[in-house]
């Protein structure tokens, strides 16, 4: 199966303990298409400004991600940047500038409006409604969301929840969007509203997994060290949507296995700046963390193993 993601490609200037980068590639698909693309063909729908750095696309390329859905428009790339504390309990954006980004109206090429896997990243719900409207009969569609639309485009957001199969989220999004401070009761209330799954990412304290039978929590992996998070959520997805594409199936089973494989390439995302730990992870890379994550997860089901490949 094939992924197609459509989200934001930016450059970052991110501060964290670690040090400082400036213009470091960045950006809601970049992440997500690089964690994707270690497991399914993934393609990219996005804009960027003629600033961008031919050598950043020829990155994304190397790892097979698809390019042909990338605007090229006059100006400047979106840009953020954000100063992290020291254990990161804070994030202060310093500046977001989003330059072509203002103007960006998704458009799918021909060739990739068959692809069975769909990941609508944190975009505006409008934008996202219109990709449904261009793709042709996905098999699976996955969304996120973030407060500012939960917020400010609710009704809108709720017509994009009713069209896709499963929502990932943070548990502060996912208590303001069902109004419940409750886990169980917000992911319940979030699935009435449309998506038959529902992941609440915890950060450091893992992610909750919740199908219409039953609710599962998968743990972090222990780290000794994070460099810089930004990134870690869409690279969550990536890992996830990437699996399912792999397996062709989204039962419980492949969820969960799911869950594992998102779990293990966010790893990598904060242990560095940028893509940069994406970049340079390999297989022998996820199997090794697959056993310490396994040996911290008791009787937790961890069926990855040599299926990297």
């Amino acid at each position: 199966m094939r992924v197609l993601v459509v989200g934001s490609m930016a450059y970052d200037s991110v501060e964290t303990w670690a040090g400082k980068r400036d213009r470091a590639l960045g950006g809601s698909a970049t992440f997500f298409s690089m964690a994707s693309s270690r497991f399914a063909k993934t393609d990219i729908v996005a804009v960027v400004g003629d600033d961008f750095r031919p050598g950043d696309l020829d990155r994304l390329a190397a790892k097979g991600v698809g390019l042909a859905g990338v605007e090229h428009a006059k100006g400047e790339t979106f840009r953020w940047g954000g100063v992290y504390s020291r254990y990161f309990e804070t994030r202060e954006t310093l500046f977001t500038e989003l330059n072509v980004f203002s103007s960006f109206q998704p458009r799918v090429p021909e060739a990739l409006r068959d692809h069975d896997v769909v990941f609508l990243a944190n975009i505006h719900p409008k934008l996202q409604l219109d990709v449904l409207e261009q793709v042709r009969g996905p098999q699976f569609v996955a969304l996120d969301t973030m407060n500012f639309w939960i917020d400010g485009e609710r009704d809108r957001l709720a017509d994009v929840l009713r069209r896709v199969d499963l929502l990932l989220l943070n548990d502060e999004e996912a208590f303001k969007l069902s109004k419940s401070g409750n886990m169980i009761q917000a992911a319940k209330a979030i699935q009435a509203m449309g998506p038959q799954t529902v992941v609440i990412k915890r950060g450091e304290h893992g992610a909750w997994l919740f199908t219409q039978e039953e609710a599962f929590l998968y743990p972090a992996v222990p780290l000794p060290e994070v460099i810089d998070p930004t990134g870690a959520g869409d690279s969550f997805a990536g890992g996830f949507i990437g699996w399912l594409a792999k397996r062709g199936r989204f039962d419980d089973a492949a969820l969960q296995e799911a869950m594992v494989a998102g779990t293990l390439v966010a790893s990598f995302t904060v242990q560095d700046f940028s893509v940069d730990g994406l970049e340079r992870v390999t297989d022998a890379d996820l199997r090794a963390r697959h056993e310490l994550l396994g040996s911290v997860a008791g009787n937790l089901a961890l069926p990855i193993g040599a299926e990297v490949d």
